[in-house]
């Protein structure tokens, strides 16, 4: 189909021909005639296949045909940002483009005036929970990556998110995208939609198994890999970068990450061009002035990307993982050695992939192999459109047995259909909650009718759920999340709805309760409510490792001084509680000022760890902060304080510099350790002598005179005259 072929406004035809785009794919061409009529769609087709641009087009005709709202849904803020930076293209058409991805206990009013809104999955439910008042007005709700409603944690809020609009707003236009899932008439007869399923890829893919030597691809064909006696990912990596590639490794652990770029660093360095170092060199110090505070995990991500290679995984920073992706995606750098999670993030396309392991540790089971759909996932990153003439998925073998089983079971095998997993309690009664607190559900009656909306009751018999039902909203009666009004009534009290909205597990609401009512009985110390805050299952503990002993020791040194009774020594929760309080350890040091390459050391983390733990304590110990308001305890200074210190990692004496903006906690120590000690003192100061301060300099001292009023016009004026003449 060409561009000119539909029938869409000439202003959209005229941004998409800016873009390049003069035709449409076959699957594209398939699916836009029901997407731009305002059908349901469920559009399962492989990686850069063009699914987004079929909702895109979907969203904008629809939005410039009558007025309303479009709902862009997706599982990873990473991915946000970048459909938010795609959708943007379309604002010269006069629609308003917004991304929402932060405060879950927050209705975010300045969404209402955005046509168009990209948001997680998480922050969606939140919007529902609050109320907006814009709700009705969604005409097109689009599900990225809809196969992650088989995840256990992120997929029940999606299903939950796509059966309220469906309830709410039966008219609203639903478009689900996926790669290719088994199930996908299943998805697409839930959700009453039109199935678009199809193999078609821009870049055709073959996919096959190295062994001694050689590659058995799903063709037929078999093809000699030379090289020298390396390794099979070093010489697969290898032999791609001679023949211009880019190669994505696969790898089933965080230290094979590491350990596997640096093996790979002198392979590729070889390889480069003087241009190509000089680029490395450059995003190598770009890496280094993003970052606050420089880490041994920074040191080796820095090494390996002047070398051509990165690595990739949930221990980085948001900072690392973007500049690894921007430069993965400007082809500066040649490889990254990735764990799974990048597989299911943004877009980025590899000539090759290496999918090295096919087996992952599960602390229940042990080794067990990835499934099928997790292993296609990773193969579909193979193959840049514009760059390449085939992409190439290619895992390793290390016996004759074996090479047979993986062809067979990976490269032949159908990925496993996709289940819901809204049915454990943990989801359950949170889901119930937040439907009964909002209103949505009021009765038995109307609980089983929300059940009977979801995947989860499509794939069951409601009647089989029963039990699981009734076990939910026992526990919710029990504890005084809900009350009865009458026999078949029921309402959501004070505590359940500001449980709801704070977005919380009801179950670390009630724990939260017991440590508040546990701080008015004596004096709290910080450890006390941290580790209050780290037991409740929204905050997930660190790995309790062998040589963690100084963690029992800890506990044996605090107890007593515990807002929640630890267990008994030799019971299995006191390994649990051992881990709750590391987990509560290391926000300690972090409030304590312990450098970050500290804190990365002692508890074998990485800077994206911390910052994860972080920003989850901080969000708990909120809720901490509003319960204890709301029940009227005298700790809510107490917990605020050691909120704001959670969140810029200092102690009560910086808390007043770190309000200033640009000013962390490293900046914030020198200006203390110079003798300003507060916002005030910083005043009537020479701006040379602020900016003699170390990690200080000029630019940050004009900042901070900025922000208090203290501009020096003189500075101003010559800086301008200086930019004018540049």
């Amino acid at each position: 189909m060409k561009l000119n072929d539909l029938p869409i406004s000439p202003e959209i035809i005229e941004i998409l021909k800016k873009q390049d785009i003069s035709e449409f794919y076959p699957p594209q061409a398939e699916a836009l005639p029901f997407a731009l009529k305002g059908e349901n769609l469920v559009l399962s087709i492989p990686t850069a296949s063009g699914k987004s641009l079929v909702a895109y087009l979907a969203m904008v005709h629809r939005l410039i045909k009558e007025k309303g709202k479009a709902l862009y849904v997706v599982p990873l803020k990473a991915l946000a940002r970048e459909k938010y930076e795609e959708l943007k293209l379309f604002e010269k058409l006069g629609l308003r483009v917004g991304i929402s991805t932060g405060d879950l206990d927050d209705s975010d009013p300045r969404l209402a005036r955005f046509d168009v809104i990209v948001c997680t999955s998480e922050k969606a439910d939140s919007l529902l929970r609050h109320g907006v008042s814009w709700v009705d007005k969604v005409r097109v709700l689009v599900v990225d990556e809809i196969h992650l409603i088989h995840d256990g944690s992120r997929g029940p809020t999606l299903e939950v998110v796509i059966s309220r609009f469906k309830a709410l707003n039966p008219k609203t236009q639903v478009i689900a995208l996926s790669a290719t899932i088994k199930n996908a008439t299943e998805l697409s007869l839930w959700l009453d939609g039109r199935l678009i399923q199809s193999d078609w890829r821009p870049v055709p893919l073959r996919e096959g198994v190295f062994y001694k030597n050689e590659v058995k691809y799903d063709d037929g064909k078999t093809v000699k890999i030379d090289g020298s006696e390396k390794k099979p990912v070093e010489r697969l990596v290898e032999n791609s970068i001679v023949n211009g590639g880019q190669v994505l490794v696969f790898v089933n652990t965080r230290r094979s990450t590491v350990s596997v770029a640096n093996k790979l660093a002198g392979v590729i360095e070889d390889k480069l061009s003087g241009k190509d170092k000089e680029n490395l060199k450059d995003l190598s110090t770009l890496m280094k002035k993003q970052l606050p505070e420089f880490t041994s995990v920074d040191k080796k991500l820095s090494y390996c990307v002047g070398k051509g290679v990165a690595f990739h995984n949930a221990g980085l920073s948001s900072v690392q993982r973007r500049i690894v992706e921007r430069g993965f995606k400007n082809r500066v750098i040649k490889c990254i050695v990735a764990t799974p999670t990048l597989a299911a993030g943004v877009n980025i396309p590899a000539q090759r992939v290496i999918i090295r392991d096919l087996w992952r540790y599960d602390p229940n089971f042990g080794m067990h192999p990835i499934p099928v759909l997790e292993y296609k996932q990773q193969a579909g990153r193979a193959g840049r459109p514009r760059y390449d003439k085939f992409g190439e998925a290619i895992t390793i073998a290390k016996n004759v047995e074996q090479k047979e089983q993986i062809f067979n079971n990976y490269v032949l095998g159908d990925a496993e259909p996709i289940y819901s997993k809204l049915g454990s309690q943990s989801a359950l009664r949170m889901h119930l909650l937040s439907a009964i607190a909002t209103g949505f559900v009021d009765s038995m009656d109307g609980v089983n009718r929300f059940i009977d909306s979801t995947f989860y009751a499509y794939q069951s018999d409601t009647y089989a759920l029963k039990d699981e039902i009734d076990n939910a909203l026992d526990f919710l009666l029990s504890n005084g999340f809900i009350e009865r009004i009458n026999d078949d009534n029921f309402m959501s009290t004070l505590f359940g709805n500001r449980t709801s909205s704070l977005y919380i597990d009801p179950l670390s609401a009630l724990q939260l309760k017991k440590a508040l009512e546990e701080s008015s009985n004596r004096e709290p110390s910080v450890l006390s409510f941290l580790h209050a805050v780290c037991s409740t299952p929204d905050v997930r503990s660190l790995y309790l490792r062998s040589s963690d002993t100084w963690v029992e020791e800890k506990a044996e040194k605090y107890r007593g001084e515990f807002l929640l009774e630890p267990p008994v020594l030799s019971s299995d929760e006191y390994e649990w509680f051992l881990s709750d309080l590391k987990t509560a350890s290391l926000a300690e040091d972090w409030i304590s000022e312990i450098p970050e390459d500290g804190i990365v050391n002692k508890y074998n983390v990485g800077p994206g760890d911390i910052h994860t733990i972080v920003e989850m304590v901080q969000w708990i110990l909120y809720a901490t902060r509003e319960f204890s308001r709301m029940y009227n305890f005298d700790c809510v200074s107490d917990i605020n304080d050691i909120m704001l210190r959670v969140r810029y990692g200092c102690k009560k004496e910086l808390l007043n510099l770190v309000s200033l903006k640009g000013i962390g906690r490293i900046r914030a120590r020198s200006l203390f350790n110079e003798g300003f000690k507060t916002v005030g003192d910083l005043r009537g100061v020479p701006l040379n002598r602020l900016a003699q301060v170390k990690t200080i300099g000029e630019g940050v001292a004009k900042n901070i005179k900025s922000q208090i009023g203290e501009s020096d016009k003189g500075e101003d004026k010559e800086l301008s005259e200086f930019i004018v003449k540049k």
